[in-house]
């Protein structure tokens, strides 16, 4: 597999691939879209480190990603994915409350979304891109609750760029560091998937209770 994404860097279609697997994966959690990232970023670091010593410099850097246009398209790809979910979830928001009643898991992330939602709290969204299959409950529970676009919208754009720079990050200077080879990207694919289940493990704690104080003036 790595091989065949290794020969689609140097295409332009790279960024379709990237954009679709993004905008689909809020559906199906189990799309490489990070991998994908992370292996173009890779290409990139390799292609302009040895350009920097080449006489065939602008050959090179042709054949390679752009990191600029490649974090622009994931963010990108990662929003319209999100408002799409949103939209899907607010039209049929009674088939999110039966799988809601089924998962206690569920339940509780919603729970706590919308509660982070309504104090402006939006950081929740955030640390969701990076769990696994957190985007994809952020998104339809924020539809299924008739959160307001301009409650979701915002964070869901900062979690975009969130994730979209980290995972580029991650693939351009693995590359610099190790090379642009299966090593490099199976670290930053493991740091990826660290960020992931630190945010998963955070998502999961229960939230602190409110002690309401008491009033003691007289």
């Amino acid at each position: 597999m790595l091989d065949s994404v290794s020969a689609l860097t140097g295409s332009p279609w790279i960024y379709a691939i990237v954009a679709v697997s993004i905008l689909f994966d809020v559906f199906l959690p189990v799309l490489p879209s990070g991998f994908l990232v992370i292996t173009a970023a890779t290409a990139a670091a390799a292609g302009s480190g040895a350009a920097a010593g080449s006489a065939t410099a602008t050959r090179v850097v042709g054949d390679v990603p752009d990191l600029l246009l490649l974090a622009l398209c994931a963010a990108t790809a990662s929003v319209l994915g999100d408002l799409a979910a949103y939209r899907l979830a607010w039209r049929g928001g009674a088939r999110w409350d039966r799988a809601l009643a089924r998962s206690r898991r569920l339940a509780s992330a919603q729970e706590r979304l919308g509660a982070a939602l309504a104090r402006g709290g939006g950081a929740l969204v955030v640390l969701a891109r990076f769990a696994p299959a957190g985007r994809s409950v952020v998104s339809f529970g924020a539809g299924a609750a008739h959160r307001r676009v301009r409650e979701f919208l915002p964070w869901s754009a900062l979690a975009g760029v969130a994730w979209a720079s980290y995972s580029v990050g991650l693939g351009y200077f693995g590359g610099q560091l190790l090379g642009a080879n299966w090593i490099a990207t199976a670290v930053s694919v493991a740091a990826l998937f660290g960020a992931g289940a630190g945010a998963a493990y955070w998502m999961r704690r229960p939230a602190p209770v409110q002690v309401p104080v008491a009033d003691t003036a007289a």
